[in-house]
């Protein structure tokens, strides 16, 4: 399977602003990388990923990219998500790889086994499986085969207009329900959320630190 992972990952400087009311920006900044490496950590443990590119202008993710082997895509780097995926996706397209799997740098309970049954359950070309998020409006990650046959658009309410976008395509959408996938860690109730339950992700110890700057508590 000739699949490319494609992670989009804004500026550390304006990560995660919406955790604002817990965390102070050099925590966010830290949060941001921490995550992103276990996306990226969970991502290389999975056999069936031909490539991995990471879309980004940021220098410590261009490092921690390299680092485990990635690519790093400029193009579109500072369109957004939208614009970033779109645009490493055309670049994939343009060099004749068959698909891509595009998740998030945020959700940090991602593991190597649930990328490896999301592509599983992903058909032949052309094919679109998504995984919604735990409160089913966004796009947690999305593999397409080729990569460029769904127009995508990411945001809140993204999960039920990539599965029209894709039937407008004439592709029947795979919907899978992965919960490490699924927790995205976007807003204080997220972070709550995800202290609840220790797990051995770089995430988890950076928040668990004692000396972790924060600006409202919410240690287990």
């Amino acid at each position: 399977m000739d699949l490319w992972a494609v992670v989009p990952v804004k500026e550390r400087i304006s990560a995660k602003e919406r955790l604002a009311p817990i965390l102070l920006p050099e925590t966010r900044q830290a949060l941001a990388l921490a995550m992103l490496e276990d996306v990226l950590a969970a991502l290389t443990a999975t056999p069936c990923i031909a490539g991995l590119a990471v879309v980004t202008i940021d220098a410590e993710a261009t490092r921690l990219a390299a680092s485990y082997g990635g690519r790093v895509i400029e193009a579109g780097a500072r369109d957004g998500h939208t614009g970033a995926v779109t645009a490493a996706a055309r670049l994939l397209a343009a060099e004749g790889h068959k698909g891509i799997l595009t998740l998030p740098g945020d959700i940090p309970l991602v593991t190597s086994l649930e990328i490896a049954s999301l592509l599983a359950a992903h058909p032949p070309a052309p094919s679109f499986t998504i995984v919604p998020s735990h409160d089913e409006r966004g796009s947690n990650a999305i593999a397409c085969s080729p990569p460029d046959a769904v127009p995508l658009r990411f945001g809140e309410d993204s999960f039920y207009p990539h599965l029209r976008s894709a039937e407008a395509c004439g592709i029947r959408p795979i919907v899978r329900h992965l919960p490490g996938i699924a927790l995205d860690i976007d807003n204080p109730e997220d972070v709550v959320s995800f202290m609840r339950t220790q797990s051995p992700t770089r995430t988890w110890a950076l928040l668990s630190e004692e000396s972790m700057p924060l600006v409202g508590g919410f240690r287990r």
